[in-house]
């Protein structure tokens, strides 16, 4: 069965990935005809994994990855690879690149940022000296981000609910790692106005074909952070369907492993993991029976994915592969 430990496995593929700065695609808005970089010049620290979000993530892969599974990692081959990205320097020009282009990777790469930066606080308070150093380094990034969230969440009208980076309940779950009260009261804020009065989810349209997120399952992990139990338990009984149907429940299938959109429900198929696998205390009994089913179909599907040696998955898979079983 998969864990994280079997993840960590392949933890020398996240290594190699997070050092590759091409192919990229760095989405990158011209100004004028002297703005033009390469990725590196303009990311120094997540210039890497084809464009930056898939770096930030792919860099918070691998440091969970040495946190809580350091004898089955590279462990010095991950440490001298964040030694050399995380530098103040290098997020000090992060940071400044995301001031000259306020909307860039917006919501997406805001939330991997603050994740990355909370994931760090949080093992810094338990004393490891690297996870400390690490953490003073990225503290700018999401001490940048947090407020940029901040700001945009009250001019952000209706959520995007479909499957991949726009996806709000996703983004803004990310986001609560960063341990900042005003940001996590915002975020809970936005989460009620949002997602509170949702009812018998539509989990038939899922999936749609490029998909790599759960609208279903984002939604739920999300108020599940943000309600207390007396209020989740009513607001999951509303919230999910009577019965799921056969398409949701079983695995998406790639038909093209090369191909960069088709790839993308690899990263669903890990995705419905870690939402099975946390939403199951709350299922009812008939639910449970068909997630337990679910999960482990789903389980044996991630096990072909992390198979797959290409690049157009390998850039980004492992951290949803972690994402799935932390």
């Amino acid at each position: 069965m998969t864990s994280l430990r079997t993840v960590a496995d392949g933890a020398g593929r996240l290594i190699a990935a997070v050092q590759q700065e091409y192919p990229n695609a760095p989405r990158h808005v011209m100004l004028d005809a002297a703005d033009q970089v390469t990725p590196r010049s303009a990311h120094p620290a997540f210039y890497s994994c084809y464009d930056w979000h898939s770096a930030v993530e792919m860099h918070w892969a691998l440091i969970v990855l040495l946190r809580f599974q350091p004898d089955d990692v590279p462990a010095d081959e991950v440490r001298a690879v964040i030694d050399a990205h995380l530098t103040p320097d290098a997020i000090a020009a992060e940071v400044e690149y995301l001031r000259a282009h306020p909307d860039w990777e917006r919501p997406y790469g805001w939330g991997w940022g603050l994740q990355l930066a909370g994931e760090l606080e949080d093992w810094a308070a338990t004393g490891d000296p690297d996870a400390r150093r690490w953490a003073e380094a990225v503290r700018p990034l999401a001490r940048h981000l947090a407020p940029a969230l901040l700001g945009w969440l009250p001019r952000l009208r209706y959520p995007d609910r479909s499957g991949t980076h726009g996806n709000t309940a996703f983004c803004l779950g990310r986001a609560l790692a960063w341990p900042d009260t005003t940001m996590r009261q915002a975020i809970a804020k936005a989460a009620r106005q949002y997602f509170s009065d949702d009812t018998d989810f539509p989990v038939r349209y899922e999936p749609s074909g490029s998909d790599f997120v759960s609208p279903f399952f984002a939604e739920a992990l999300l108020m599940a952070e943000v309600l207390d139990a007396a209020e989740f338990g009513p607001w999951w009984a509303r919230f999910s369907p009577a019965e799921f149907p056969e398409a949701f429940l079983t695995p998406a299938v790639v038909t093209d492993p090369r191909d960069g959109q088709g790839v993308h429900l690899h990263g669903l198929n890990m995705y419905r993991v870690g939402g099975l696998r946390r939403l199951l205390p709350y299922a009812s009994a008939s639910q449970r029976r068909v997630f337990e089913t679910s999960l482990r179909a789903h389980e044996r599907a991630v096990e072909e994915a992390m198979a797959d040696d290409a690049w157009v998955a390998e850039h980004w898979l492992g951290a949803f592969a972690v994402l799935a079983f932390r």
